[in-house]
């Protein structure tokens, strides 16, 4: 099997996620990808008549992030129309799938240049007209509905925590933990590597860092919000009526949700891009590319679509597996911060070392943009392994429908 390697990685900042609010809420989403596009091939003398295939990432995919933003925002960029382009959905999980399509295809032998990467505009998607008032992943798939019942994710991280006896304190201690270290490493330019500066196209910034972090995050300051995800269990999730916490009894008639996560300790709402340029080791060494790490295994799993937020332990241990490798083989851990209790979780079951885990923050403090999280992710853990001078990085992320896809990258 061939190599499949990553020549670079770049990205926006995110930006708050509300109209009025944040600095990026004005671009279309397609020309926010274009602009990493844009950087990402001119710092690399990218031949953009080469390229394979551009796989992006989106989750929302309706309105202007819908008609496959991948291939329309190559051609925004400016790329060859030779450059085929497809855009998927595996919810939060797209943006490291994104990759790992991209390392299949090179590692089969079957593409050369791929680029990968995701976008979600989530300042956008929420006030674009559904055709119902759809709030759940079915779809109102009613049969689906009888079979698999899934609340809300919010939802599904209080009754996780609650399976599983973590506290108000815990998750909020952690998501503590997320903001100190989000402010040392913006403070420190560990980010500095990836991050482009996002212009609007009369030549101004836009945005050159992070926005949505909030430093000043204290315990007493978290301990002062309301919970946010028992207020959803009245709610009707369609127009069948049926609400959340009839959908919860479903699965758990006799559960009593504790329910302790809010908005200091879930992750933000916010825009953002990223993209990554990935080869074969034939391509890079025609044009005389040195690659900054390799694709060492990818995996993917499915689980409890109820409980949905489960699934990364299960994908690193499939992903450590494939790899022939072991916890203590990895250098650095990404698991994506949806809910305190997601970190939480992943690092209690693995027994790992806090301090090898999230070591820049993590999204309860920098943001989650759906589809590209996973592609930011492995470029965030690829800067520091060349920061620490490390070596391997393993990132996973939970999903709607109870999914997570893991990567293990390994630098060259």
């Amino acid at each position: 099997m061939a190599d499949a390697y990553i020549i670079d990685a770049a990205r926006t900042p995110r930006g708050i996620g509300k109209q009025g609010k944040g600095a990026l809420t004005e671009f279309h989403p397609g020309r926010l990808l274009a602009k990493v596009f844009e950087e990402i091939q001119k710092r690399n003398s990218l031949t953009t008549d080469d390229i394979d295939d551009v796989v992006v990432a989106c989750s929302s995919q309706v309105g202007k992030q819908g008609f496959c933003v991948g291939r329309m925002a190559a051609l925004d960029a400016g790329w060859s129309d030779k450059a085929c382009g497809m855009t998927l959905d595996r919810f939060c999980g797209s943006g490291i799938t994104s990759v790992n399509i991209a390392a299949a295809n090179l590692m089969s032998g079957m593409d050369d240049l791929c680029v990968a990467g995701g976008v979600e505009m989530m300042s956008y998607t929420p006030t674009v007209p559904r055709a119902d008032n759809n709030r759940t992943v079915d779809g109102s798939n009613l049969h689906l509905r009888d079979l698999h019942p899934q609340p809300h994710q919010g939802i599904c991280a209080d009754m996780i925590a609650t399976i599983d006896g973590f506290s108000r304190e815990e998750v909020d201690a952690l998501a503590v933990e997320s903001q100190r270290r989000a402010k040392v490493a913006i403070e420190n330019g560990h980010f500095d590597k990836s991050l482009i500066t996002v212009t609007n196209d009369d030549g101004s910034i836009a945005l050159d860092k992070e926005e949505f972090p909030r430093p000043g995050t204290t315990l007493e300051s978290l301990s002062n919000l309301d919970t946010v995800f028992d207020k959803f269990m009245g709610i009707p999730v369609d127009d069948t009526g049926e609400t959340f916490d009839q959908l919860v009894k479903r699965a758990y008639p006799d559960m009593k949700i504790n329910h302790v996560h809010h908005a200091g300790n879930s992750s933000g709402v916010v825009d953002g891009a990223a993209a990554l340029i990935m080869s074969s080791k034939k391509y890079a060494d025609q044009v005389g590319w040195k690659p900054r790490a390799k694709v060492k295994a990818i995996a993917t799993v499915g689980g409890s679509p109820t409980l949905m937020l489960n699934e990364p332990v299960p994908a690193a241990k499939k992903v450590l597996a494939r790899a022939g490798m072991t916890i203590n083989d990895i250098d650095l851990f990404e698991v994506n911060e949806a809910f305190s209790v997601v970190a939480a979780k992943f690092i209690r079951d693995l027994d790992l070392d806090i301090d090898k885990v999230n070591v820049n923050g993590g999204a309860m403090a920098l943001g989650h943009p759906i589809g590209a999280t996973g592609s930011i992710l492995i470029g965030t853990v690829l800067d520091e392994l060349e920061r620490r001078d490390l070596n391997t990085g393993l990132i996973t992320m939970c999903t709607g429908g109870g999914m997570a896809p893991a990567i293990i990258i390994e630098r060259v």
